[in-house]
This record gives C-alpha cells, structure tokens and sequence, in this order.
C-alpha cells in the first residue's frame, strides 16, 4: 500500500469525485478527506491509499500541478510516521502520594470523647 497525499482541489469536491480522478492510474484502496471537525467544511486536502507504487507514481506524473477549477493540484507520497516505542511497558508511576501540609506522615490519634 502506498499513501498519497492530494492537496489543492475544491472545497466542495466529494470522495467519490477523488477516486473517479485517481482511479485511471491504479487501484484505489482507501481515502480519507479531511474536514474541519466543527464545521465539517473540507479543508482542500485529503489521503489516499493505493495498491501499488507504480499506480500512485503514474497519478502523481499525470495529475501534479494541474488545474481543478480555480486551484491547482499537489500530490505527493506521504511517509509512514513511525510508531512511537514504549521503552518501559511494565514501568511504575514515577510518584509519591500526598499527604496534607504540614503533617509529617503520622497517622493522627483518635480524638477524645468527652
């Protein structure tokens, strides 16, 4: 699978407009475009999955700067991020409980009835 990122098309474009626009090049696995999380307002970007590097490179020669209305097109390979390592999964919490100010830890004797 290879990952591409589209950038620059229209805001009011839909994801099954972006696969129709890919699709020639090479099978489209997955898509993903992103949207402002109140609005839900595209944000002129979104990614792609694809099957295959010779499909995505094929897409990115073809369609890379072109016109999509008023805007032009970016697409690029987008890298993996690394996941994160959990050096130390089984590790305590580094912390100390808290007792109040100006006890010293001691438990309190009961107080007298009177």
């Amino acid at each position: 699978m290879v990952k591409l990122f589209i950038g620059g098309f229209p805001l009011d474009i839909l994801e099954i407009d972006l696969v129709k626009l890919v699709s020639p090049y090479g099978t489209v696995s997955t898509i993903k475009i992103v949207r402002d999380k109140k609005t839900g307002q595209c944000k002129g970007y979104a990614f792609l999955e694809m099957t295959d590097l010779a499909g995505a490179e094929n897409a990115i020669s073809a369609l890379d700067g072109t016109e999509m209305g008023s805007r032009v097109l970016s697409l690029n390979i987008t890298e993996d991020k690394p996941q994160p390592q959990n050096n130390f999964p089984n590790k305590q919490p580094n912390y100390t409980k808290v007792t109040a100010p100006g006890s010293l830890g001691k438990p309190k004797r009961p107080r007298r009835l009177s």
